[in-house]
């Protein structure tokens, strides 16, 4: 299945934070938002779709003073299971409230007969998979009345039928969906290590023009294998895909992802800042629109 929706311009929003609960209080605390660092947050979905209550308050005023995307971890998009209308239904309505700037989910899938496993399960790289994700993207788009950015996921084993690098499948992906990529450059970065593939053919392989939102974090390490724990600051290897990645690019908005051993907020404040100073300095260096 090939679609073709109508496009909408994707924003530059700059760099930019995922919203957690920690960090509510100091978020409005900040007599303007200039003063705290960062150019717009992600929020994660499900936290927000709830009937009412506190969270889509604070998202509110949140939503009032910055741009915000949407992320979420249950669309279960490689799921063999069907599609979730009522999951659907309370997403449609998030972003009718909330007015996103984009929403993403992940390449992944999450359930086995209604019964989630709550993790970010990858997919085998095959033609039928292939064609499978794309019917499901679609439909949520359909259902959606956008385009959604797809992320891709980490992973620790690979799959004897695998017929494809990812870079194959997340590229044919959103030509046939006609939707747009969440690229996560530290997921790359973890599974090149335990994978053993390049990660620059990787990021060299994307279709910049499907490229919605790069995010970038830090991993663990857990013997020879590298764990997408979210609880490191971006390491070394990450910024350098991040910059190899922009000068092919241009700009693409950017957010620091720290999930667990969450720091104050000024420390996700200076990480910004540095991808903030590699968007900058590449700008001046290759001067350019992006593609």
């Amino acid at each position: 299945m090939q679609t073709t929706r109508p496009r909408s311009p994707v924003p530059f929003l700059g760099v930019g934070v995922g919203l957690r609960p920690i960090h509510y209080e100091a978020i409005l605390a900040a007599p303007a938002p200039a003063e705290l660092g960062v150019d717009w947050f992600e929020a994660i979905s499900e936290n927000y779709m709830v009937p009412g209550g506190r969270p889509k308050r604070i998202l509110d005023e949140i939503r009032a003073r910055f741009p915000i995307a949407l992320h979420g971890v249950s669309l279960d998009l490689g799921s063999t299971d069907p599609l979730d209308p009522g999951h659907l239904a309370q997403l449609a309505d998030l972003i009718a409230r909330h007015e996103p700037a984009w929403v993403s989910d992940h390449l992944c899938w999450t359930s086995v007969a209604g019964e989630s496993l709550h993790d970010l399960m990858p997919l085998p790289l095959t033609a039928s998979v292939l064609d499978h994700v794309v019917e499901r993207v679609a439909r949520v788009q359909d259902r959606l009345g956008r385009r959604i950015a797809v992320e891709n996921v980490s992973s620790y084993v690979a799959f004897a039928e695998d017929e494809m690098p990812e870079w194959e499948l997340l590229s044919a992906l959103a030509v046939r969906a006609d939707c747009g990529l969440l690229l996560d450059l530290n997921n790359i970065h973890v599974s090149a290590h335990n994978h053993g593939f390049d990660a620059h053919k990787y990021v060299d392989a994307i279709p910049c023009d499907r490229v919605f939102q790069l995010h970038l974090a830090g991993p663990s390490q857990a013997g020879r294998l590298l764990v997408d724990t979210h609880d490191h600051p971006v390491p070394e290897a990450v910024w350098a895909l991040y910059e190899r990645f922009i000068r092919r690019a241009g700009p693409v908005s950017t957010l620091i992802e720290w999930d667990a051993s969450i720091p104050p907020f000024e420390r996700l404040a200076e990480e910004a800042a540095r991808a903030r100073s590699i968007l900058a300095r590449v700008a001046g260096e290759t001067p350019g629109e992006r593609a």
